[in-house]
């Protein structure tokens, strides 16, 4: 399809002498070519809002700043007309962390920022869109039909978790990395999950952090991200912004923007603090990033499970084996190094805590710790006055080794 859809495009631009071999092929439909062309034009339509203030990033990126009640969210049959809340009261025990550095992100290092009024927004691209399976799919996980802490669909993982209770929030510090990964159609995050359901086609989540996925951004660079789906991601929900639920609230950060600087190996550590809560009296789960920057909220009306609450909390890696050439494949996961190493060598995990029915944070109880492939991606747990409940988590993925 996506070399089809830019030649229906250079066609109809007048600019390509030679169409393509794709024209003598007898499978090649011009009036099928021409729809899907047309799908992802309006779908650009829908998602790149009109900006009052475009930046552009030393990445590549194009930032749009967008008045907040025109945000995709405000597209969603359910918040037609309305407009953003303004914030609710903090978690009990909510203990200021490192203040976010303004420039955590590389679209903010000339100084440049949005207006009040408006949200940040990573403008799509045609490309953006061609890289994904269909436009349908686009900005969208697989759908899981087996346990979350379990290997499924070439999912592993390395996550330390909670069950058996009601929990209305999380919070935790991770570490950011760039680790590497060998195919375009495989990604590499660390993430806060909140879950709630049976793990089958009910199954809520939201879910935030930081990811490297050349498929969905076209580049090799960690990026704070959020998700959300309440159908165990077969038709609802989406990546960041890329469909209509999460309301962003904040004119300084871009969800789904490049994250700058990142951790090294045997160097310094830069980490950022995640907080997902559940405000009491509207019901709506909030967002913050490092010392009091509210990103935005997922409208509780959003979930069916989660618009009560939470009855598991996860936190840790998850990458996407393809298994390429039929080996494991070498994409890391966290710093690409395993637990063992320790602080300035393996990914991390610190302070970990629950928010409870009575909207205070407490540490975790009963950590359980996970990881699918142990020879390929390990975790190790701990506790101690400074970082409370933590673990280090991680892995090369193939390797001579261990992991084959």
């Amino acid at each position: 399809m996506v070399l089809l859809s830019l030649g229906v495009l250079l066609l109809l631009a007048g600019t390509s002498p030679v169409f393509s071999e794709a024209a003598a092929n007898n499978t090649f439909r011009p009036g099928e070519e021409l729809r899907s062309y047309r799908r992802v034009r309006a779908h650009l339509r829908r998602l790149n809002k009109p900006a009052v203030k475009t930046i552009q990033s030393p990445d590549g990126d194009t930032i749009d700043c967008v008045l907040s009640h025109l945000q995709p969210a405000f597209d969603h049959p359910g918040l037609k007309g309305m407009k953003p809340l303004d914030p609710p009261e903090r978690p009990k025990g909510h203990r200021a962390d490192a203040a976010t550095q303004n420039s955590f992100q590389l679209w903010r290092v000339s100084g440049e920022s949005c207006p009040g009024g408006t949200v940040p927004i990573r403008r799509t691209k045609e490309e953006d869109i061609l890289r994904a399976s269909s436009v349908k799919r686009f900005g969208r996980k697989l759908a899981v039909r087996s346990r979350h802490d379990s290997e499924t669909g070439g999912h592993e993982h390395a996550v330390g978790y909670v069950v058996g209770d009601q929990y209305y929030g999380a919070k935790a510090s991770l570490n950011v990395w760039a680790p590497k990964v060998t195919s375009p159609s495989e990604f590499s995050l660390s993430q806060v999950w909140v879950i709630s359901g049976s793990f089958g086609t009910d199954l809520n989540t939201i879910e935030a952090g930081w990811q490297v996925s050349p498929q969905l951004y076209g580049d090799s660079s960690p990026r704070f991200f959020t998700y959300w789906t309440t159908d165990a991601y077969q038709a609802t929900g989406c990546y960041n912004l890329l469909c209509s639920g999460f309301i962003q609230t904040n004119n300084m950060i871009a969800i789904g923007a490049a994250i700058s600087p990142t951790s090294t190996y045997d160097g310094g550590q830069f980490d950022i603090s995640l907080l997902v809560w559940k405000d009491p009296n509207h019901g709506n789960w909030w967002l913050e990033l490092g010392s009091g920057e509210l990103v935005g909220y997922w409208p509780s009306f959003l979930f069916s499970h989660l618009s009560e609450h939470a009855s598991m909390v996860q936190f840790g890696g998850e990458i996407v084996n393809t298994q390429p050439q039929g080996l494991h494949t070498a994409t890391q996961m966290g710093s690409g190094h395993y637990a063992r190493e320790g602080f300035g060598r393996a990914s991390y995990f610190r302070n970990l805590q629950v928010v409870d029915w009575d909207n205070s944070l407490i540490p975790v109880a009963n950590l359980r710790v996970l990881a699918d492939r142990p020879s390929c991606y390990d975790i190790q747990g701990g506790i101690n006055t400074v970082w409370g409940n933590y673990f280090y988590y991680g892995g090369p993925g193939r390797n001579d080794d261990r992991c084959n």
